[in-house]
């Protein structure tokens, strides 16, 4: 909790600081970079580096704790904490690491906000950002602990035994710990961080869901190749599409997320599109593997049905669960698909049944659109949960 002299002088300057957090933020990545270039070559993803996604979703999470500290002074904004520490842990980040960029966030605030940081202000904010980095820390040592890893050393070698294409830009890569040992358990839902080193030597890091059940067994995740029209594809689904076969090694971190599947007898929708649909495949895997029985929803939109990675894996597990329906939407359907099933993904016509609870799965726009529309039948913003690829723009959109 902010105490009484910082929550006034952070109310009082929120409005300043949150006018000028992108340029903060701007300018904190480049003070970082320049001090330690290390971190943009192996550890920040040069592509939401070089688009501006990273720095304005940093800018949205810092304002949004800043203003839960200050509206709601008795809770603390964990789904967005949980969501954050996840991802640090899938990368391997450690305490030490908070230091860094204290200092260098705080000589950016200092520049761009210039003789309006005054003692008072700077305290005020410092122990804002303290708040915030000693609860994600908490969080990450914890989740380290769950996986019986020391801080930060969640890397392992893996070895690829099997590529599958699925579509024309989806290929599917099942592995096997390189040294024999069992994989770690992982949850229906969850990521893992992939690293590979680029011709230019950087060693890029990506997070790609895990499909099949979750077990000790060879892990399987699908990779969709980015691409971006006029500007750069993305570097590392391009490499691991081009250069990663069976047989060779890759190293993958423990799996982390916190999108994953409560133990409850409610009724469920899974709602995806594009590559969202992997962590839902597991969690399908998990229910049949369980032989769950309450109604589960599932939902897909995609461009056409070719474009849909996993189509029949979706449809088929889809269909050993007595209470599941599956519902997809093309924008370039197959002839005689449903008239009503065709554009973008409309729950209008979709009976969702009281009590739902509902994981979304897929680009922001798709994942704002059905969440309104949950939201309008009824559905609890808390039985809501979402996962993202890439930095969570929902809060610097929002």
């Amino acid at each position: 909790m902010l105490s009484e002299t910082s929550t006034a002088t952070v109310r009082a300057t929120l409005p300043v600081v949150g006018a000028a957090i992108g340029d903060i933020a701007d300018l904190f990545y480049r003070k970082l970079f320049d001090a330690h270039p290390e971190l943009l070559r192996d550890l920040f993803n040069r592509g939401n580096q070089a688009s501006g996604t990273q720095r304005r979703a940093l800018a949205g999470s810092i304002a949004a704790f800043a203003t839960q500290l200050v509206e709601h002074p008795g809770t603390r904004p964990d789904a967005m904490l949980g969501r954050i520490a996840n991802k640090h842990a899938s990368l391997g980040i450690t305490a030490p690491q908070y230091e860094i960029v204290h200092t260098h966030l705080f000589a950016a605030i200092a520049e761009v906000l210039g003789n309006a940081v005054t003692p008072e202000v700077a305290a005020a904010w410092d122990e804002v950002y303290w708040l915030m980095a000693n609860a994600l820390i908490t969080i990450e040592e914890r989740l380290y602990a769950q996986q019986s890893v020391l801080a930060g050393d969640v890397w392992r070698e893996w070895t690829v035994v099997s590529r599958t294409e699925d579509t024309a830009d989806v290929a599917t890569f099942r592995l096997t710990p390189a040294d024999g040992s069992p994989a770690p358990v992982f949850r229906p839902g969850q990521y893992v961080s992939v690293q590979v080193e680029l011709p230019d030597g950087a060693r890029q890091i990506r997070q790609y869901s895990l499909t099949g059940a979750p077990g000790g067994g060879p892990r399987s995740f699908s990779v969709k190749r980015v691409r971006n029209g006029d500007g750069p594809d993305g570097e590392v689904s391009a490499h691991l599409h081009a250069r990663l076969r069976e047989g060779d090694r890759l190293r993958v971190s423990a799996p982390y997320g916190d999108l994953v599947l409560d133990d409850s007898d409610a009724p469920l929708l899974l709602a995806s599109a594009g590559i969202g649909c992997t962590p839902v495949l597991s969690m399908l895997e998990h229910l049949a593997a369980e032989g769950h029985t309450t109604q589960v929803t599932v939902v897909h939109g995609d461009r056409s049905p070719a474009d849909h990675a996993l189509r029949t894996d979706h449809a088929a597990l889809t269909d050993k669960l007595p209470g599941a329906s599956a519902h997809f939407w093309y924008e370039t359907p197959e002839p005689g698909h449903p008239a009503d099933r065709t554009g973008l993904v409309d729950l209008s016509g979709l009976p969702v049944a009281p009590g739902t609870r509902a994981y979304l799965c897929g680009p922001l726009p798709f994942m704002r659109a059905v969440r309104s529309q949950l939201l309008d039948k009824g559905v609890a913003p808390a039985d809501i949960h979402y996962e993202v690829f890439g930095p969570d723009m929902w809060l610097a959109e929002g």
